[in-house]
This record gives structure tokens, sequence and C-alpha cells, in this order.
């Protein structure tokens, strides 16, 4: 897991104006709330008094209110009422917690997991056609799974397991030579034409007017989204984006958006909804079972073929961002679990000192050893 990268927290419909709202990124603890115009704030969780959770507590005048001792806090982490003071006294500068820029789009409330400073943030996918009312937005779908996030993206960019994974979609299957592998500043994926069942083949220029030939493509966009467009002859495209929050190390919560540019009246909707949630049940039942847990830590345990080529890319880039020292030591934290308060280090850290919140421990940046892709012989 890594910091430095936009996750989403929740949606924006669950964050309401009246009450905090928690959440697990990370194996860390989290709260939510909105300020008295309505703006979004992530904060950590625990209160530097003596830890409360603040998700416990209440929204008052605009700040979050520690449950145990009143301790309030505003948007940008600072205390700004210490109850048990006299009137006049002033308030510790050690009195913060770690605040994190917040950006609310598609319905979903992202925050950004790091201290980098704007200018050198990875940027939150955009959606360009999000607004646009030639496309059908579904109501965002919200998915809790068993499964590790990076198995999840892993299976993503996957094009190989359709055919066996997914019976509902005809076994579509890669056309010759028209396979292609993008990659992006802070992605990777897979595109290709896909013939499904009746397509004839007849030569490339011929197979695309095929109505039986789509255009498929799927990337990555840092660690944890997802991004697949699917299009079947002319005007007629489906786009789905998944935002992923690693809970923890076995768990993941999926915000899942699906727009089309077809069948736009809302009758279609259910449908079309149905289709989709078919697809992802029929892949949660196979990454919920998968062992390892967790990816392996070299590719020596497992076997890779050239049809693995995009997962090998996705597992590129995190190792690119292991080397800049993003990545959580996941065993200290675990170890530590219930002696340490941990926060992920905000941006105000680059400022300013004085923090009572231990900073998440994060591996010593470096490359790990990879193996090859084997012959598909």
């Amino acid at each position: 897991m890594y910091i430095n990268f936009w996750y989403p927290i929740c949606t924006s419909e669950e964050l309401q104006a009246a009450e905090p709202l928690s959440a697990r990124i990370m194996g860390l603890s989290f709260v939510a709330f909105r300020d008295t115009e309505g703006l979004p704030h992530v904060l950590a969780n625990t209160c530097v008094h003596r830890g409360g959770s603040l998700a416990r507590g209440s929204v008052k005048d605009g700040c979050i209110v520690c449950p145990y001792h009143g301790w309030r806090y505003g948007g940008d982490g600072k205390c700004q009422l210490l109850p048990s003071f006299e009137a006049g006294r002033k308030i510790p500068a050690r009195a913060k917690v770690d605040s994190y820029p917040v950006r609310e789009q598609y319905g979903i409330v992202f925050a950004f997991l790091g201290d980098l400073p704007e200018e050198e943030r990875p940027p939150l996918y955009t959606i360009e056609e999000y607004e646009d009312t030639a496309w059908r937005k579904h109501k965002l779908i919200l998915l809790d799974i068993n499964c590790y996030y990076e198995r999840s993206m892993e299976n993503g960019v996957d094009f190989v397991h359709n055919e066996f994974v997914h019976p509902i979609q005809a076994s579509p299957k890669p056309i010759p030579g028209t396979v292609k592998y993008p990659e992006t500043p802070w992605g990777s994926g897979v595109t290709s034409k896909m013939a499904e069942m009746g397509a004839k083949p007849r030569g490339d220029e011929a197979m695309e007017s095929d109505p039986n030939v789509l255009n498929a493509g799927t990337w990555h966009h840092g660690p944890n989204t997802l991004i697949t467009w699917i299009t079947f002859g002319e005007n007629r495209s489906l786009h789905q984006y998944i935002f992923e929050a690693p809970v923890d190390g076995g768990h993941t919560k999926i915000f899942f958006i699906n727009l089309r540019s077809f069948m736009l009246e809302p009758e279609h909707d259910e449908y079309i909804r149905n289709a989709n949630l078919r697809v992802t049940v029929e892949d949660i039942a196979v990454l919920e079972g998968l062992y390892p847990v967790r990816t392996p830590e070299t590719r020596t345990r497992e076997i890779l073929t050239p049809g693995d080529k995009p997962v090998v890319r996705y597992r590129d880039f995190l190792e690119e961002w292991n080397a800049k020292g993003w990545r959580l030591d996941t065993k200290t934290l675990q170890e530590n679990h219930g002696d340490v308060a941990y926060a992920i280090p905000c941006p105000d850290r680059r400022n300013s000192g004085n923090w009572v919140l231990d900073p998440v421990p994060l591996l010593p940046a470096a490359r790990t050893s990879a193996a090859g892709v084997e012959s598909a012989a």
C-alpha cells in the first residue's frame, strides 16, 4: 500500500452535514466531516489529547469535536477550542492532527493521503464525459470485498481471464495483431479488438466494421484506479471507472462508476447495472479465493507468461513508487497496532514540526528484484 495518492473516503451522499463519518484506509483510521459551508474535510482520527476517536464525536460550528474531553478541531486539523483551559490561555501549537487535501467529484469524497506539495501530486483521474449529456450515468455502486486491492487491480488489467470467468461475455478473444499496451506517466494497460461469438476473421480493416467486433481497453491510474472502455460499433460505448480504497491487507472498498453512450433512457438502468454486477460478482468469486491473499513479494513465486504483461507492468509501476519511498511498512504497522498512534503525514508536516501522532512507517526507498515473464512455450 502506498501513500501520496488520491483515495476514495466515502460518497458525497454518506457525508451528511450534521454527522462525522469514520473511514479505514490502509489499516489507518480517518474522520470525514463537513464545515459550515458544506465543504468536506478529512483528518487523522486520533485526538492528540488522550486518544479519543474523533469520528465518534460530533460536528459543531464547522469543527469536529472529540467525544472524550471536547477538544475541537477545524478543517485544517488545528485545535480551535480546549475546554479545560482558562479563557485567554494559548492553545499549544502541538494540538493538531493531520489534515489532508480533499476533492469532491463524481459523487465521491477523495483525500490525498500523503505529504507531497500540490505541484508534485499525482492527479486524480479525470472522467471527461461525466457531465456530458450524451452519456448516461448510473448510480454509484459500492462494494466491500474480502480481497487485497492489488489482486483486484491486477484482475482488472488481466484480459486473458475473460473466457474462463465471464461466460456471459460470449468468450471474446483479442484479434491477433491488434493488442497494444499504452502507458501514461501514472499507469499502463492493454487495448485490443475483440472478436465476439459470430465474428468472422477477414483481416483487421474488414473486421473493424463487423458488428460482432468490439474495441476494448483497460488500464490503471496510480495503484488504485482502474479504467475500462468498451465500444460496440458506432456510438455505443460503455465506460467503467473503479476507485479502490484498500481497507487493510485483506479487504477492499470499491467505488464503481458506470457510464454509457447508448440506451440513454432511465428504464434501461437496472438491466445494464445488473449485467455489470453479474460480471463483477464473477470476478469477486475468484478474487476472494486467491492465495496468498496478497501479491507475492517476488515473481519467482509465480509463473508469469506473455498474457500477464499488463499485470507485470502494473507491478513495475508499484516498484517505481516503492523506489520513491512511498510504500507502507505494513509489518511494523501491524506489530505496533494498539501501542502507537500513527498517521499518514500530511503536507503541513513539511512546513511545521511538533507533531504528536507518529508518521506511519514506510519501507526504505528501494526497488525489489523481479523475475521476467516466462515463455509461453
